[in-house]
């Protein structure tokens, strides 16, 4: 299976990561690094910068964030960071006049800066981007719409006002506000945000010998072509992982024990929200904290499932991987999960760098319900809770909403703080689409949908109550 991006920006962190993992994986990455910028632009000509110096130097930051490094001043505990060589290519100033300028006598837009930033020049107005604000009264006032408001990607597509500019009107990011989404990584079309990469530590555990157990996300089927769980499973193995499972196994315990908590919080007159998506819970304890009480105690399916396998294997070192970037701040605030979170772009590199073809692989058995596996989409845990209500016969009725991406989020969010929410129940999911749109997925929307639904039609029908009292034994591992 050949990976190949059509977003060039996610192609080249694509390239790095696997020749950083290439290297790692012979034991020689420490002295490729300073080769890695030369092999990957050779010269003389720039083939996505202005010139191959900006071009190397973009590479040498990527491998720092590849190495499981941040670039100087953004925290060795924050997951996500600027690149600042490949940041200085977004548009610095926001308002500009285009040729839409009339040349009025009234210069309402002059009138209307209360900075002093624009003047009237023979050419029409302009706006000196040294005293501009950024506060919008000019565009505002403008009667021929002259001046174009450019917001950067990163601060539009960020859902909590996390992104702010440096002295050099750089992108940087407020971890204060960050939930760490992965929104702006996703939307920057420089590919100047990135996420801290395990790659090294996680090759460098397979190679020393010690059991290093892979666990992937539901929403894994559908961003590798059409592999199926099993022919994951295969694959990682092939990589050197000792063994590997489906976090839909841990989704199924985690519907089962947030059933009886949700039953628990009916019968007592309260609400209750999900927990399983650590950007939606990041994004209560930062900005709605007055419902901090109603999030479910129950653990996130990968530390439910890191558990279980931790009790059959308690040496073994756990690697949890699926599209979510928020994975990598939650191993860090959360007791006995997983060891380490790979994404999906990183364990691409991994295939890439060791070529294995993970759609030839071997089928086996699946380890989680269907209604496990849909805790990748939008309104599957909602309806795998609903499942454990029928199976168990609980009788008693609520309603829930379904929040598909932090927008919605905030909105449920505003309404359950203000005490005005009808809903009993709230699912969370920061990424609209859920899991499968994670930030860290290889794959478009469009596709994965498509492969979902061809691989999850030959999904067997085990129920959940089936599978944790037959299959697999549950008893034993602490869900709070």
């Amino acid at each position: 299976m050949k990976f190949e991006y059509d977003n060039e920006a996610k192609q080249l962190k694509f390239e790095v990561l696997t020749w950083v993992a290439r290297y790692a994986f012979e034991g020689t990455l420490e002295e490729h690094l300073e080769q890695i910028p030369y092999d990957m632009i050779p010269g003389p000509l720039p083939t996505f910068r202005c010139c191959i110096y900006r071009e190397r130097e973009i590479i040498r930051e990527r491998i720092i964030s590849a190495r499981g490094g941040n670039q100087p001043g953004q925290g060795d505990e924050n997951v996500i960071g600027v690149l600042p060589a490949a940041c200085e290519g977004c548009p610095i100033s926001r308002f500009r006049v285009t040729d839409n300028c009339q040349h009025c006598l009234a210069q309402k837009c002059r009138e209307a800066c209360p900075f002093g930033a624009i003047s009237i020049t023979p050419k029409g107005a302009y706006i000196d981007p040294q005293k501009c604000r950024e506060c919008g009264r000019c565009a505002a006032a403008c009667p021929y719409n002259a001046i174009s408001d450019t917001l950067r990607p990163c601060v539009r597509s960020c859902p909590v006002k996390a992104i702010k500019k440096d002295q050099y009107k750089r992108s940087v990011i407020d971890y204060s506000f960050c939930i760490n989404c992965g929104a702006c990584m996703k939307n920057c079309p420089f590919g100047a945000i990135t996420d801290r990469s395990q790659i090294v530590q996680i090759i460098e555990a397979i190679k020393s010998g010690a059991k290093v157990v892979a666990c992937f996300a539901p929403a894994a089927e559908g961003h590798f072509g059409t592999a199926t769980a099993g022919m994951i499973k295969s694959a990682l193995k092939k990589l050197g992982f000792s063994d590997a499972a489906e976090v839909s196994l841990g989704a199924d315990a985690v519907a089962s024990h947030e059933a009886q908590e949700l039953k628990r919080a009916l019968t007592e007159g309260r609400k209750m929200t999900t927990s399983c998506c650590p950007a939606f819970v990041e994004l209560i304890e930062k900005h709605y904290p007055k419902v901090r009480d109603l999030v479910s105690h129950t653990v996130s399916p990968m530390t439910a499932t890191a558990r279980y396998l931790r009790l059959k294997d308690p040496g073994a070192k756990i690697v949890f991987i699926g599209p979510c970037v928020a994975k990598k701040n939650e191993i860090q605030k959360v007791s006995d999960t997983a060891d380490y979170v790979l994404t999906f772009e990183e364990l691409a590199a991994l295939f890439s760098a060791r070529g294995i073809d993970v759609e030839s692989e071997q089928e086996s058995e699946q380890d989680g319900s269907r209604a496990g596996k849909g805790f990748a989409q939008s309104g599957g845990v909602a309806g795998a809770v609903t499942q454990v209500f029928q199976e168990e016969k609980i009788d008693l009725t609520f309603a829930c909403t379904k929040c598909d991406g932090s927008q919605e989020c905030k909105k449920a969010l505003a309404i359950l703080s203000a005490g005005r929410l009808p809903q009993d129940f709230v699912e969370g999911m920061a990424c609209e689409g859920g899991c499968v749109s994670g930030p860290a997925g290889v794959a478009e929307p469009v596709k994965i949908r498509k492969n979902r639904a061809a691989i999850l039609a030959k999904a067997d029908h085990r129920t959940i109550s089936e599978n944790l009292e037959v299959k697999h034994d549950f008893s034993q591992v602490k869900m709070e």
